[in-house]
């Protein structure tokens, strides 16, 4: 499938092509139709699919068509045109503290067929449901990279059954994956980053739809990813990826749950009983590629699941990479040591927050008074901020024990000694410096939550 194509019948109808009712962005279609008497039996057609429509909004679903009507588009003066330009800027200002329900009802009635909601087989599925209670007509589509769980295949079949709907799928050039697995073989991410991987497997394919579409909803929130997505707005002129008309700015992007807390749209998910996916149940929180993916464990972040062996600063895939080019600059300056604003994290009195020079004595001496534990971490990592309180209570639970607690930030100028002297892969970095030992013992499991930090240290004191 080299575009999104399939549409909905109610989508269909231009007796309900008028700018007042589709707004300023729904394109002006020109009807041809060749005589008098064809004039008047579309009227007829019109009036007996109004009925339909009101019917089929009461329904659960949309039913897809086999084949559209051919429409001719026209260009618009160029004094109307900008007459009706939409400044989204403050669209988004006006929709900041809107539902879902009503941003998702917004962006189906100013864009119709022209929209799609991009589902990925995971909570999104929230946005079918919101979508559905608008009573709108609407689309949905997903990447199929060929390397999803099982379960999340058999989740799309229930979705479709559900709601009566069929997903437009989109798959990666079959010649661009045959390359990239004979030249590196099938796990060459684990080596070298996922990037390359989700670029033949989803950019490009997600690239493919999009030039379909005028606009698209995602299922993004600012809690998600705290270090990447803190600022996303609710609508944006999607700054990567163009649209059905070409060139900047041909393509809208909605992200209607961005404001809402995960808890939240679990609470609706439940209320509404809707399908999901069964991995959630097993820890899934974030879900992807079968190999890229894995439940999240007590004290993590929800995104720690995605692509557990790199850095912190790398969680993005690449379809939403034009959301957060401040907050990349921003992680890469305080890598660099350019940013020193960022609040610090594990303030607490039983934690000593260690200098360079404090470290470099921990990692020289061999017979030291106590042992000691020592995270490494950097304040902007999200996954240092899910294990905060965990740590802290670590410290309280500690103190007087004989074991000291501490912190070295181990971010910019400090990154390569840590990683060259202290074992540092990715943050957080926990070590263990025994009393009668030098070299320090590195805390392997993904596990933070306080017991089982609290196991760890018992079994080398």
């Amino acid at each position: 499938m080299a575009t999104a194509t399939a549409i909905s019948s109610s989508a269909l109808l231009p007796c309900n092509l008028k700018a007042g009712i589709l707004g300023p962005v729904r394109p002006q279609l020109d009807m041809r139709v060749s005589s008098s008497s064809a004039t008047r039996g579309f009227g007829m057609r019109c009036a007996a699919r109004r009925q339909t429509v009101e019917s089929q909004r009461n329904r659960r679903s949309v039913e897809p068509v086999a084949a559209a009507l051919a429409v001719t588009k026209t260009d618009a003066p160029a004094e109307e045109k900008a007459a009706t330009a939409v400044n989204y800027e403050e669209l988004a200002r006006e929709l900041e503290h809107a539902s879902p329900l009503s941003i998702i009802d917004r962006a189906l009635q100013m864009f119709g067929n022209d929209i799609g909601i991009a589902f990925s087989g995971a909570e999104d599925v929230a946005l079918i449901e919101y979508a559905r209670l608008t009573g709108r007509p609407f689309r949905v589509f997903s990447l199929d990279t060929g390397r999803l769980n099982p379960e999340t295949y058999q989740f799309f079949d229930a979705v479709e059954k559900h709601y009566g709907i069929r997903i437009e799928y989109m798959f990666p050039d079959a010649v661009e994956v045959q390359g990239l697995v004979r030249n590196k073989g099938l796990f060459s991410f684990y080596e070298d980053g996922h990037q390359e991987c989700c670029r033949v497997r989803k950019v490009r394919p997600l690239r493919r739809a999009l030039k379909g579409l005028k606009a698209w909803i995602t299922g993004q929130r600012k809690d998600q990813s705290p270090g990447t997505r803190a600022n996303i707005p609710v609508v944006q002129v999607d700054p990567t990826f163009e649209g059905l008309d070409g060139g900047a700015g041909s393509l809208i992007k909605w992200n209607p749950v961005a404001n809402v807390d995960g808890g939240d749209i679990w609470n609706f998910l439940r209320s509404m009983d809707v399908p999901v996916n069964p991995l959630h149940s097993r820890g899934y929180v974030s879900i992807g590629c079968e190999p890229c993916t894995r439940p999240v464990l007590p004290g993590q972040h929800e995104r720690e699941g995605r692509w557990w062996w790199e850095d912190a600063t790398a969680k993005e895939c690449g379809l939403h990479k034009g959301n957060i080019p401040q907050d990349i600059h921003a992680a890469s300056a305080i890598v660099d040591g350019a940013v020193k604003e960022v609040p610090d994290i594990m303030e607490n009195r039983a934690i000593v927050n260690l200098t360079r020079s404090g470290m470099e004595n921990l990692v020289k001496l061999e017979r030291k008074k106590e042992a000691w534990v020592v995270v490494l971490y950097a304040p902007w990592c999200q996954f240092c901020q899910a294990m905060e309180a965990s740590y802290m209570e670590l410290a309280e639970r500690l103190a007087g024990s004989g074991v000291k607690v501490g912190k070295f930030r181990s971010d910019g100028d400090q990154k390569p000694f840590a990683k060259q002297e202290l074992q540092l892969g990715s943050f957080p970095t926990i070590l263990f410096f025994p009393k009668h030992a030098q070299r320090a013992v590195k805390y392997q499991s993904e596990r933070r939550d306080v017991e089982s930090l609290l196991a760890f240290v018992k079994a080398l004191r």
